[in-house]
């Protein structure tokens, strides 16, 4: 047993004890932190102290972090993925959820993502599609603001890839990315009746007297 607790921790170049007894803050032989995770951060030029506590993998974030103010109270629940932010974001003040974000992580080894693309004329139809995304973590999806107080949301936004949509893009119609699909849901629609038209082509270009009721 010696030396298997020996063999095991040689593996590590540092580490600490929790309280409860696990083996936390860990880094290996190759300084990558590794496994569960507290950081404290101390209170800066006014700025609140906190904990933060969850998994790292190979020396970036991974899974769900959650943090505490130095008080205890839960105020943030964080998503990564390849030390990015990826996922549902929330965060809370000591009344309640603040707001919902929604992001999307990007893999640093292949900055080219797949990406769903709605039809803008059935929106049941989807299509995969390859493209460059900038930057490590995009915003990417729904993010909601709340009223603290009720709870309800007073404020929605949707994002794809960085790029703010409005809400009609949103109704499953088309993706920034796909300009065809834009011009073609964007195309004039003739709203005049059938009567109408066949009115305006039997008269053709000949004026046409019409009683509108004025009394001059």
């Amino acid at each position: 047993m010696l030396f298997l607790t020996l063999g095991a921790k040689a593996q590590w170049r540092s580490y600490r004890i929790s309280a409860n007894g696990d083996t936390i803050n860990r880094i290996d032989n190759k300084d990558l932190r590794q496994g569960r995770w507290v950081v404290k951060v101390e209170s800066l030029r006014g700025e609140p102290g906190y904990e933060s506590e969850g998994i790292y993998k190979d020396g970036k974030k991974e899974g769900v972090w959650r943090s505490y103010t130095t008080m205890g109270d839960l105020f943030a629940i964080e998503r990564f993925k390849w030390g990015f932010k990826d996922g549902k974001s929330q965060y809370y003040s000591i009344s309640g959820i603040e707001r919902e974000e929604s992001w999307r992580a990007v893999n640093p080894a292949s900055p080219y993502d797949t990406v769903e693309v709605f039809d803008p004329i059935d929106p049941y139809k989807v299509k995969l599609q390859v493209v460059k995304v900038e930057g490590n973590s995009v915003k990417h999806g729904t993010w909601r603001y709340f009223d603290v107080a009720s709870g309800q949301v007073i404020k929605t936004e949707n994002w794809f890839l960085d790029k703010l949509n409005d809400s009609k893009a949103l109704a499953g119609s088309a993706s920034p990315l796909d300009s065809t699909a834009t011009k073609t849901a964007k195309a004039p629609v003739n709203s005049k009746p059938k009567e109408v038209l066949d009115f305006e082509r039997k008269i053709g270009k000949k004026k046409v007297k019409v009683i509108d009721g004025r009394t001059y």
